[in-house]
């Protein structure tokens, strides 16, 4: 007899005959090697599968009260056993016969008279080949788990990443803490509302994030100072567009950081920087960023101004509609802003 391992538990077998003589020679043959179940009504078949798993089934086509096809044909319809392997015991085998039991997804039938070692054969050929096909689910199930527990762990790792690059960025100006937080924040709300997947969103709000990574490349004191700039500083401003996109290039997995970083100060109109695009030659999520980037810049406080009033922000967004927004997008921010009643879209500090 062929050995497979179940661990330290038989395999279990439900035997189905109305002979008991039969059920009693199955005992003989294979008890040793498995548990067995014994049930001589068809509809008892049925009903202690109903509350019991089985590894196998021996089932006898011809039963008093259900034939074997019949409770097979049950057995398909029943998500908690369609699964169990079948075996056919049947004494009148023909070609019409042997279509129909595997037709009716039975995986082996088993002539009466038992011969002993055939009918040991072939159980444990199906026990063997169902353990190893129930052990590869089991095994492809539990790597699958593991790599989404990998792949789950690795997007954590590369939030928090860019989440800290990001107040790493913001803590160079002490009037913009949480900008590009907030950017993010904005810049996801109005993606979805353009309908953008889930997945996108989350795209756009890390572009969001890290939008402003170039202002690493310039001095401090520029960034804060609190007069008019001059112009070569405001060129150095300018700067960080390029300064980021270039670092953000080196991130091969995701390449349209960079795009965010480089683009979103063009404007609508064609008159933005650094390479003067307009319309819809500027990346889409470029012109989302714009949107929310300048809605921030007013709604957060500055060396030479408070808070604009939300109103005033209305009119500038309105303002800018067309000229240096997508018009599109501009209008889903004064959608957020008509729906922003207390005014809570905007810095606390």
């Amino acid at each position: 007899m062929i050995d497979i391992r179940y661990g330290e538990i038989k395999p279990t077998l439900l035997a189905v005959d109305n002979d008991q003589v039969t059920l009693h020679l199955i005992d003989k043959i294979l008890g040793a090697q498995v548990d067995i179940t014994k049930k001589s009504k068809g509809c008892d078949a049925l009903d202690y599968l109903a509350r019991h798993s089985a590894d196998l089934v021996l089932l006898d086509y011809n039963m008093q009260d259900m034939n074997g096809i019949e409770v097979l044909k049950c057995m398909k319809q029943r998500a908690e056993m369609k699964n169990i392997p079948v075996i056919i015991l049947t004494a009148d085998v023909d070609i019409e016969l042997e279509t129909e039991v595997f037709q009716s997804g039975a995986v082996d039938f088993i002539r009466k008279p038992f011969v002993p070692m055939a009918m040991q054969e072939r159980v444990w050929r199906i026990l063997q080949n169902e353990y190893l096909k129930k052990n590869l689910r089991q095994e492809a199930a539990h790597q699958m788990r593991l790599a989404e527990e990998r792949l789950a762990a690795s997007d954590r790792l590369f939030h928090q990443t860019i989440l800290a690059l990001a107040k790493t960025i913001d803590a160079k100006d002490k009037y913009t803490q949480g900008h590009s937080q907030r950017v993010a924040d904005y810049v996801r709300r109005i993606a979805k509302i353009a309908g953008a997947s889930p997945k996108k969103q989350q795209e756009i709000y890390c572009m969001g994030l890290l939008h402003d990574i170039g202002k690493i490349g310039v001095p401090s004191a520029i960034i804060n100072k609190p007069t008019r700039l001059t112009d070569e500083e405001y060129e150095l401003i300018k700067s960080h567009t390029t300064i980021g996109s270039d670092i953000l290039k080196s991130i091969k997995e995701f390449p349209m950081l960079s795009i965010g970083a480089r683009s979103h100060h063009e404007r609508w109109d064609g008159k933005g920087y650094p390479d003067g695009l307009a319309g819809t030659d500027i990346p889409e999520e470029a012109r989302m960023i714009a949107v929310a980037d300048a809605y921030d810049a007013m709604t957060s406080r500055r060396s030479y101004r408070d808070i604009m009033p939300q109103e005033r922000v209305r009119r500038e967004v309105e303002r800018g509609r067309g000229t240096q927004f997508d018009p599109h997008f501009a209008d889903i921010m004064l959608t957020l802003i008509h729906e922003d009643t207390d005014f809570l879209m905007r810095s606390n500090s």
